[in-house]
């Protein structure tokens, strides 16, 4: 449903300028409200009164005067309601006041992985020598304990008041999951360990929020009562219950590598089948206009419900929000425009909290959804088939790949793959996820009853085994994605422009959209070449920040070697080498230990000397105790680890990298016996990855 003129999308053009406001707060500028308060105030009331007085001072004749102030207003709305959201904008943050307790709530489902369980909680109290005050914020809480296993949402506990701010990514292309912490308002963690912790009371929680809880673990407890397999089991709870905690890494690679990841968060699409399945059974109601109202009633309560019951992933958010109205405005016989429809509740949703805008999920959410409503029938008009099955194949195929195209930028951007038989997978799973997502529902709101519940119990695991392994199939079919994607934000809104102007050449075939669409493709060509040459022709040193571990990269353009005492298949290798190996493009990379003598021709090791490009490297641990080093060596850097003895005498006219497995004690040390000297060092632990560029652009 394409818009021919703003006019139709009245509350797509009111949003932007509060989205922009929202950006602003976020990113922009310094978040605070000096000025965004009083401006909006200001701006308000004179909107008002023009509008009062607007026939006696022809304020009408000035048509771009009203357009301007909404827009002003919506922006410092937009820029307000942020700085409001914003935790750390509050007086009484628990950051601001020292204290030796606080009294929190758990306000999130406990998550158990191996031996730990984290949860969110709200500081509700802070102790300060008997002083109580009462403080807000959220914490993350970690703690290592097997009782901790049966804390649940809404339990208050009593805390010493040992928090620390989230770390930042300390190596190239690592997650940066204190900005995603931040994203969700969270920007203090703690640890803690038996016995430093305590159960004052429990039901502080939200009431509602709290019998959802513990209904979806009774469905999810009756899920493995029917059902055997532990894979099926998960997946059922993930894609019916929004629950993920029993979710392997192995299905999310398998899901993620075939485009069909999004059926493992409960998100529009299952709200649509559950609506589809509710209009079906309600059906008798349409006869009178009292039973459309019920039935309208009836539905949105059973969907709100549902969204309750998972979770309320952004996701849902938005499905509910949208479905609920447009099913108002069907029951009254209303015009309805998607994308307005789209719009505002995006608009009611982020006025609720603006964060959301930050979200992975609420982002792609959105962009799928205007991406069927704007491009599938774009699409679908490619190819017309009189044969109705075969109509209906190309129906599904319009409508995957709308959602892949317009979403495609995002998910290269922060994923770094795009899935290739993403079409094949999508129609694979159609069938199948109805039955799983039908099968699985009735399962639960049926009572158990012994034959019943365990046909649809075998019905629902067979038909996910069965999806599993043709996703498998295909997953591991050669060429079945294309990974190490990695974009700036300038390169992906250029995708988006050539996507955009493309399609609307397709619509309305005038040459300047294609012109248009041509132009960012080049500049988008030249981007990537360009990063391209650099990451070919630069030669680099990384000392990588890995804590209690050592790494060292070695970057010859696009070979390289990795000298670190972690396997490769290790997940911290996973997490902090291997994405800075793929962003600075170095395809070709050999992983040695670091006793591993290495000859090639851009790298000599020996023993602990290292011989890169033109400079020399000496590794120092603490089975390497050299009390001196011959001039003639020509040593540029010491890389000391494990504590190792160093004569300070040797130091001279070298730079010193400090690995993160020193201890606190031994780096306190060091300061102290260098701080009278001339001496360069980097310091890692608790620090970014030193990075040395050798001859860049060679």
């Amino acid at each position: 449903m394409i818009a021919k003129h703003k006019g139709e999308i009245p509350v797509i053009v009111l949003l932007l300028p509060f989205l922009a406001g929202i950006y602003g707060a976020l990113f922009c500028l310094n978040t605070n409200n000096t000025f965004a308060l009083p401006a909006l105030i200001v701006l308000s009331l004179l909107f008002i009164g023009l509008n009062l007085i607007y026939t006696l001072l022809r304020v009408y004749k000035v048509r771009w005067l009203g357009r301007s102030l909404i827009s002003m207003i919506l922006f410092l709305l937009g820029w307000f309601v942020t700085t409001q959201h914003n935790e750390l904008n509050k007086a009484d943050h628990f950051s601001k006041k020292p204290a030796q307790q606080c009294v929190v709530t758990i306000t999130s489902e406990p998550k158990v992985k191996d031996d730990l369980v984290r949860f969110t909680a709200d500081i509700k109290q802070s102790i300060n020598n008997g002083e109580v005050n009462k403080t807000s914020g959220t914490l993350l809480i970690t703690i290592k304990d097997e009782l901790a296993k049966n804390l649940f949402y809404g339990e208050e506990l009593l805390i010493p008041a040992k928090y620390t701010t989230v770390d930042p990514p300390y190596n190239p292309g690592e997650f940066n999951y204190k900005q995603y912490l931040a994203n969700k308002n969270v920007h203090y963690q703690a640890f803690f360990y038996p016995k430093q912790y305590k159960i004052i009371t429990a039901g502080k929680g939200n009431p509602i929020i709290a019998y959802a809880l513990q209904l979806r673990q009774k469905l999810v407890n009756k899920l493995k009562a029917n059902m055997q397999d532990t894979t099926a089991i998960a997946v059922a709870s993930t894609l019916i219950l929004g629950y993920k905690a029993d979710l392997s890494n192995d299905i999310l690679q398998a899901y993620s590598k075939t485009g069909t990841i999004h059926i493992l968060s409960v998100s529009g699409g299952h709200v649509a089948i559950i609506y589809l399945l509710l209009g079906w059974v309600l059906s008798f109601l349409n006869g009178h206009k009292r039973g459309r109202i019920f039935k309208a009633i009836l539905i949105i309560g059973l969907i709100w419900a549902y969204a309750l019951l998972t979770g309320f992933s952004p996701a849902v958010y938005r499905a509910a929000v949208m479905i609920s109205l447009v099913i108002t405005g069907k029951t009254y016989s209303r015009y309805i425009n998607n994308l307005n429809l789209l719009a505002a509740s995006a608009f009611a949703l982020l006025l609720y909290d603006p964060f959301l805008l930050t979200d992975v999920g609420f982002q792609l959410s959105y962009l799928a959804v205007g991406g069927l409503v704007v491009f599938q029938p774009i699409v679908y008009n490619w190819f017309t088939f009189k044969n109705r099955i075969a109509d209906k194949i190309w129906l599904a195929c319009s409508v995957s790949i709308a959602a892949q195209v317009i979403t495609f930028p995002l998910s290269a951007y922060y994923f770094h793959q795009f899935p290739v038989y993403f079409l094949v997978s999508n129609l694979l799973i159609a069938i199948p996820i109805i039955v799983i997502m039908y099968s699985g529902l009735l399962l639960m709101m049926l009572p158990q009853m012994s034959f019943v519940s365990k046909a649809l119990g075998y019905l629902l695991e067979h038909s996910i085994l069965l999806m599993n392994k043709a996703l498998a199939f295909i997953e591991h079919s050669p060429y079945a994605s294309i990974g190490k994607i990695w974009l700036n934000t300038f390169e992906y809104l250029l995708l988006y422009a050539i996507i955009i102007f493309v399609f609307y050449f397709l619509y309305d075939k005038k040459k300047w959209l294609i012109n248009v669409a041509l132009a960012c493709m080049l500049v988008f060509s030249i981007s990537i070449k360009l990063k391209q040459y650099k990451a070919n022709n630069t030669q680099s040193v990384t000392f990588l920040n890995l804590r209690k571990h050592t790494g060292i990269v070695f970057k010859d353009g696009n070979q390289g070697v990795v000298l670190t005492d972690l396997p490769e298949t290790d997940k911290n290798f996973k997490y902090s080498i291997q994405p800075g190996l793929d962003s600075s493009r170095v395809t070709d990379y050999k992983v040695y230990p670091l006793n591993k003598n290495i000859q090639l021709p851009y790298l000599l090791k020996q023993g602990n000397l290292i011989a890169f490009q033109n400079k020399k490297l000496l590794l120092l641990n603490d089975s390497s105790q050299i009390q001196s080093i011959p001039q003639q060596l020509g040593i540029n850097y010491l890389y000391i680890g494990d504590d190792a003895f160093v004569d300070t005498a040797i130091v001279k006219n070298k730079t010193l990298i400090i690995a993160g497995s020193n201890s606190d004690k031994y780096i306190a040390g060091f300061k102290e016996n260098v701080k009278n000297m001339q001496v360069n060092y980097k310091i890692l632990k608790r620090n970014k990855s030193v990075c040395i560029v050798s001859n860049p652009y060679k």
